[in-house]
């Protein structure tokens, strides 16, 4: 078997090659099934916000370029699915909307002139380091306060009379970003529709009001002003909700006509992946999209330069101090590296075809943000210094994104030691990328098996492998 082995560990190693193993001890058997495909990959990446502009702007030239290349260049990431927000969000510097005149129904002072100072030029910047390209989502937070039932950037409905403007909003908002040569691949009808609290921008839907807004106003919008390719996706909360908001987006051909398919978060717990709600999704829409689009360390002040810290059970979530205390136990201590490799294997093995991370850059404070609500960021910087931190949830997600290309086919792979998490693809080269996950103490040895070939590898504690096996195998 023709194979190039790459490990990233708490003994730290950092997407380190591999030739030479300890293979002594017992081993398991790890078998591909290259013949039994499942989803199609749509992508891997992160999120433009304009705290992440803001931090990059404030680094040198020099600096900046090196953190793109990091992410979207071909000896990078290489990030091939991304999203940013439309109007402000938590993670802005302030709040602002494109239409911000009260009763301007035919948004005639619609304007993207605040995503033209740092936001745009960063997406354009990524867009040409990319040599593949990148697929780009965008959400808004909440339509301008005048369209709302409270007349507030935070929690209320948008108001039914407002339908139409809405849904005028998106088409102008996507000609806006085409003619800046930005074309949008797809949006979602609303993020976090439940709302967050009183805390920062938000707007809330119920199922039915989502389905009612997409086939009646925004899928017909779209479709009329030619911009029907772009892919609208209902939900985009928390997974535990899956099924009612499923059941409703696609109980017939009528209310699924317009959505693409479902956009889904990992906030609802730091460890449970929920494998039936995103089954049941599938099922119930076998030929719609099931993309994760948002997830980070929430509630934490990023460590700076202690990689020990994010391979070690100390992170907390909104939910070790907010949860009720019938969700608690959803929201114990966790290890930041575990939980992106954890999350994103179990999505890959449940039918979920992308995997968007939040912020790209962040500030040492987790910043900036309006609402100070700080979280961490794969890399972070301080400006002060021009120094870059890539922490070791940014070489995680390096192993699926670089190796797991748009295209690929989810595949069958069996294993024998249960402490091992392990996910595969066959890439459109017909490469095959394994990628493997040790949360214990100790190295584990395994016979990696296709067909008739055997290859024993072994992977060091605590550590994210990615074997990749050449078409030629």
């Amino acid at each position: 078997m023709k194979i190039e082995i790459i490990e990233t560990s708490a003994d730290g190693k950092k997407l380190q090659k591999l030739q030479d193993f300890d293979l002594s001890g017992e081993s398991s058997l790890i078998e591909l099934h290259p013949s039994k495909e499942f989803q199609s990959i749509t992508g891997f990446g992160g999120s433009f916000t304009e705290s992440s502009a803001y931090v990059l702007s404030q680094l040198s030239t020099q600096k900046r370029r090196e953190i793109l290349e990091a992410y979207f260049g071909d000896s990078g990431a290489k990030y091939s699915l991304t999203r940013t927000h439309i109007n402000s969000c938590d993670f802005s510097l302030s709040q602002y909307s494109y239409a911000p005149v009260p009763g301007d129904t035919k948004l005639e002072n619609f304007s993207i002139d605040k995503d033209r100072e740092i936001l745009i030029p960063l997406i354009k910047d990524a867009m040409t380091i990319s040599c593949d390209g990148f697929k780009l989502i965008s959400s808004p937070w909440t339509a301008p306060p005048w369209m709302k039932d409270n007349q507030d950037w935070v929690g209320g409905k948008l108001l039914k009379e407002y339908y139409p403007t809405w849904a005028l909003f998106f088409s102008k908002y996507l000609a806006a970003y085409l003619a800046e040569g930005i074309s949008i691949w797809g949006i979602t009808v609303e993020n976090e529709p439940h709302g967050n609290g009183n805390n920062w921008e938000s707007m809330h839907y119920s199922p039915e009001e989502m389905t009612e807004f997409v086939q009646y106003h925004l899928g017909p919008m779209l479709e009329k002003s030619g911009q029907e390719s772009v892919k609208i996706f209902g939900y985009d909360q928390n997974r535990a909700g899956l099924k009612d908001w499923v059941e409703v987006m696609f109980a017939n051909k009528e209310s699924s006509k317009y959505f693409a398919g479902t956009a889904i978060h990992w906030y609802e717990s730091t460890y449970e992946v929920f494998p039936e709600a995103l089954n049941y999704a599938h099922a119930i829409a076998p030929d719609k999209y099931l993309i994760q689009t948002e997830a980070c360390i929430d509630a934490e002040v990023p460590k700076w330069k202690d990689d020990a810290w994010y391979w070690s059970k100390e992170a907390t979530d909104w939910g070790w101090d907010w949860a009720p205390d019938d969700q608690k136990y959803l929201h114990p201590k966790y290890v930041p590296t575990y939980r992106y490799a954890r999350d994103i294997i179990g999505c890959l093995n449940n039918w979920v075809d992308g995997w968007i991370d939040w912020n790209l850059v962040l500030d040492r404070q987790g910043g900036p943000n309006w609402f100070k609500n700080w979280c961490i960021a794969p890399v972070i910087v301080d400006p002060a210094s021009d120094e870059v931190y890539y922490t070791p949830i940014y070489y995680t997600l390096v192993h699926f994104s670089k190796y797991i290309r748009p295209g690929a086919k989810v595949i069958g792979a069996e294993k024998e030691n249960d402490s091992l998490l392990v996910t595969a693809a066959k890439n459109p080269d017909q490469s095959i990328a394994v990628v493997i996950l040790n949360q214990d103490m100790v190295k584990k040895v395994f016979e990696l098996k296709l067909g008739e070939e055997k290859q024993l590898i072994s992977i060091s504690p605590q550590a994210i492998q990615t074997i990749l096996i050449s078409a030629s195998s």
